[in-house]
């Protein structure tokens, strides 16, 4: 019975752990994606017009403080791994 108490216990930890590490991962890949995308725009900026070019580093801005966001997001989540 001790025996299966700890194992149960165990895998509760554990499950718990990896569905922090998942919430690390998926929050540093949205950071990286948000990233991409606000290169994207600022390229897009660069190479256009003037009221276009305004609408693209708006975009950009946006898709700048999504990184961020999301980047603090996967330093917690992280922080919480070892917990």
């Amino acid at each position: 019975m001790k025996k299966l108490i700890t194992a149960l216990s165990l895998l509760m930890v554990t499950g718990f752990a990896l569905a922090q590490v998942g919430t690390a991962v998926k929050e540093s890949a949205k950071a990286t994606s948000e990233t991409a995308k606000q290169a994207t725009e600022n390229t897009k900026a660069a190479m256009s017009s003037e009221p276009e070019k305004t609408v693209h580093k708006v975009k950009a801005k946006v898709h700048k403080a999504k990184a961020k966001n999301h980047g603090e997001n996967a330093k917690e989540a992280a922080k919480e791994i070892g917990k």
